[in-house]
């Protein structure tokens, strides 16, 4: 997939060799464009200096000859290879044509290399023409004046004889080929040197981008004071600035929320001790209450139980506020001990009097080093949210799986018979206080079970999930935990002595509760 490209094909193509290559190909093409004009105009100097002496040289003796007419071919071929010695810059093969006549200063009366273009320019033109012709890879030029009679003063008429010069360009050409060696052979340490320059540029563009990658790294570690060095005024400088000027305003707002975080976590711990003792004292007054509720009126009594129920459940929130305050404050901690994981749930659901209400798979003889009273606390709440708001019967699995590269984990699965969880209320199950129906403002609980819940499985290192059964009804919650935690102590009143509460003073289930439909 385009997507999933490597880290080493990146880094092959990365911002480094970009510029790198930029920067020689421009060198490419600059050196090679330098070359390419050099090279055309010192072999149009080569050629044209060559080409200009022939058919200066050429034409002068053609002036200078007395031909009388009609031509004869012995002393016409006498003619040709006296002005064949002549020829300069190189050696000379003349012909002349006249009419059906044709005579030339070698062994060959005709000549491959004069083409009809050159036979009629020559007839049009009483000055001459001159034409340069590759034939079978040999470069030649061939030059064509005609002979004139002169007429009156500057007048002129064709005698119908026709001198052709064939010279051999081999000392131009091999010119010409040695200027494409060395422009070649030019270009190519330039382009080498161009590369010291091109790294030296990448280098100096690139400092400042790593300088950032490396503050933004650094930023995603936490370290929010990181900032970049600012050098010169150019666009890398004030993009260093912008980003320092970011950071500064991150880290701000930042501190600002750790701020409101803290004040809020110490507000929420300073009201739930506030509110535990006076709270002791309303549940002491409402089990009175309760004990002579009989012997009131209907009304009354009526009233005084739903003032016992009220303050049951706003102690149950105060205990699980206290409870989510430590391990905000990071004050919970584990006292762990070795048991047998199968009998710790059988009692806890033996204490709280729902063995007539779960099945159990519980296999016999898995030893597990954990913390008793948070292992309860958590299957409490999970078999607790399950008969709340789930279907009975419930379901409680125990098992043990090997995980690869990785110590076995115990894994606690709690299955209920309802009508299962709505896919868009799954992302927040163990959110604090969340309800999937807002109209739904009272509820059993304190809306802190499975938060808490998912706070103590991760207090063992463990995870907590939440999904649906195989047949899309019912919640299944899975814990898994590995099968022995290093002992770290207890530091005094971490967790509270709800672990031997009432059944319906469990931690406060509702934060399942209120995500089911």
């Amino acid at each position: 997939m385009r997507g999933n490209r490597s880290p080493r094909r990146i880094a092959a193509f990365g911002l480094r060799t970009r510029l790198v290559l930029a920067f020689l190909l421009v060198a490419f093409v600059s050196a090679g464009t330098t070359s390419a004009l050099t090279y055309r105009e010192a072999r149009n100097a080569l050629l044209e200096t060559a080409q200009d002496t022939a058919v200066s040289s050429f034409r002068d003796q053609v002036q200078q000859l007395g031909v009388a007419l009609p031509v004869e071919r012995d002393s016409l071929q006498e003619v040709l290879r006296d002005v064949a010695r002549k020829g300069k810059p190189h050696p000379w093969v003349v012909f002349a044509e006249y009419g059906s006549l044709h005579v030339s200063s070698g062994t060959s009366a005709t000549s491959t290399v004069i083409t009809p273009e050159l036979r009629r320019a020559a007839l049009a033109r009483p000055n001459g023409t001159f034409e340069r012709v590759v034939k079978d890879g040999e470069p030649y030029l061939t030059i064509a004046i005609p002979t004139v009679f002169k007429v009156g003063v500057g007048g002129t008429l064709p005698t119908g004889l026709v001198l052709y010069a064939v010279m051999r360009m081999n000392d131009e050409q091999t010119n010409v080929d040695a200027l494409v060696t060395a422009a070649r052979d030019g270009a190519l340490p330039g382009l080498a040197i161009a590369l010291v320059p091109a790294l030296i540029a990448a280098r100096s563009v690139l400092r400042p981008v790593r300088e950032l990658r490396q503050a933004a790294r650094s930023m995603g570690t936490g370290r929010l004071d990181t900032r970049i060095r600012v050098r010169g005024s150019d666009e890398l400088a004030d993009l260093a600035r912008t980003s320092n000027e970011s950071a500064g305003e991150l880290e701000r707002s930042v501190d600002e929320l750790q701020q409101a975080e803290a004040r809020a976590r110490r507000f929420a711990s300073d009201v739930s001790h506030e509110l535990r003792t006076p709270l002791a004292g309303m549940l002491a007054v409402t089990e009175v209450l309760d004990e002579d509720a009989d012997h009131l009126d209907p009304d009354t009594a009526k009233a005084v139980r739903l003032i016992s129920a009220e303050t049951g459940k706003l102690a149950v929130l105060v205990e699980d506020l206290m409870e989510i305050s430590r391990f905000d404050a990071r004050a919970a901690e584990l006292n762990t001990d070795e048991i047998d994981a199968a009998e710790t749930i059988r009692k806890t659901l033996q204490s709280r009097h729902w063995t007539d209400q779960v099945r159990t798979e519980l296999p016999d003889g898995i030893r597990v080093r954990l913390d008793p009273r948070r292992f309860d606390l958590v299957v409490a709440n999970l078999v607790g949210n399950a008969l709340r708001h789930g279907g009975a019967p419930v379901t409680v699995r125990l098992r043990t799986e090997a995980r690869a590269g990785g110590p076995p984990v115990l894994v606690t699965e709690v299955a209920d018979s309802g009508p299962g969880i709505r896919p868009e209320v799954l992302p927040h199950i163990f959110d604090r206080f969340y309800k999937a129906d807002a109209a739904r403002t009272r509820s059993a609980g304190s809306g802190l079970g499975l938060a808490i819940t998912q706070e103590n499985v991760k207090l063992h290192g463990g995870t907590v999930r939440a999904a649906n059964g195989p047949a899309g009804t019912g919640a299944v919650f899975t814990v898994e935990m590995p099968l022995w935690q290093r002992d770290t102590g207890d530091t005094g009143d971490t967790g509270g002595t709800r672990g031997t509460e009432d059944p319906e003073d469990t931690g406060g289930t509702t934060g399942a509760g209120e995500a089911r439909a």
